[in-house]
C-alpha cells in the first residue's frame, strides 16, 4: 500500500492524520539520512542480506517513510548504486585530465582509481551485490548508462591524444583499458585475504600496497606504449 504523503519524518509518531506535509528541507534531511543508512547495510550485507528495519532504526525514520519516498527495497538499492556510480565518475571528472598531457592524465587515472578503491571499500562490496544480481537494477538506470558514456568518452579522448602526440599505439579499445584498469585494482582488494595466506604476503601492509600500485601504473603503461 502506498504510503501517505502526510507522514512524519519522526519515527516516535506513526501518526497520519491532522500532521502537516514534511517541509522539503525536512524531507531532504530524511532522504539523506536512510540513504547514508542503507549504503551502509547494502554494502554490509548485499540486497539479499539487508533488511529494512535495520536501515529504519539507524536512520531513526518510521518503516513506511522508505516506502513513500523509494517505494521498495530494490528501488532503494537502485538509488544506491546509482549515487555510488555518480560518486565516483564525479570524482573523476574533478580529475581534469584534459589539461594533462596523455601519458600523465593516464597514470594519474589509474592512481586515482586505485586509491579510490582503499577509501571507498563500501563501493566494491555494493558492486559485487550488484553482479550477484546479473545488473538487474542498473540495467534500469538511465543515470547510470550516462555517467558510463561520459567516463568512457574521457577515456577514449586520452588515447586518441596519446595516439596523436606518438605516447600511445594505435588502436587501443577504451572499454578494454578500462576493464583492466578496473580489474588490475579490484581483484587485489576483493581476494586481498585469501591472497594474503596463498602468497604468503600480507598484501594490505602499507608498503605492498605502494608496491602494488607502481605495479599497476608499470602495466597500464606498457599496455599502452607505442611500439
Amino acid at each position: 500500500m502506498k504510503a501517505d504523503a502526510t507522514l512524519t519524518d519522526d519515527k516516535a509518531t506513526g501518526a497520519t492524520s491532522g500532521k502537516k506535509p514534511p517541509k522539503k528541507r525536512d524531507a531532504q534531511a530524511t532522504q539523506k539520512r536512510i540513504l547514508a543508512a542503507a549504503k551502509r547495510e547494502f554494502a554490509r550485507n548485499g540486497l539479499g542480506g539487508a533488511r529494512v528495519d535495520v536501515i529504519t532504526e539507524k536512520a531513526n525514520v518510521n518503516k513506511r517513510m522508505i516506502y513513500h519516498y523509494f517505494g521498495s527495497k530494490d528501488q532503494l538499492f537502485k538509488r544506491i548504486l546509482e549515487e555510488a556510480w555518480t560518486d565516483i565518475r564525479t570524482a573523476e571528472q574533478k580529475l581534469e585530465l584534459d589539461h594533462l598531457p596523455p601519458k600523465a592524465a593516464l597514470e594519474k587515472l589509474v592512481r586515482f582509481t586505485w586509491q579510490y578503491y582503499l577509501k571507498n571499500p563500501e563501493f566494491i562490496n555494493l558492486v559485487n551485490s550488484e553482479n550477484l544480481h546479473r545488473g538487474a537494477h542498473i540495467k534500469k538506470s538511465e543515470t547510470i548508462e550516462a555517467l558510463s558514456t561520459r567516463f568512457m568518452a574521457m577515456v577514449g579522448d586520452i588515447l586518441r591524444r596519446g595516439e596523436a602526440d606518438g605516447s600511445f599505439r594505435a588502436n587501443i579499445d577504451p572499454v578494454q583499458l578500462n576493464i583492466t584498469i578496473a580489474a588490475i585494482g579490484y581483484y587485489y582488494l576483493t581476494n586481498r585475504y585469501t591472497g594474503s595466506i596463498i602468497y604468503k604476503r600480507e598484501l594490505m601492509d602499507e608498503k605492498a600496497l605502494d608496491e602494488r600500485l607502481s605495479f599497476n601504473i608499470e602495466t597500464i603503461m606498457r599496455l599502452v606504449a607505442a611500439d
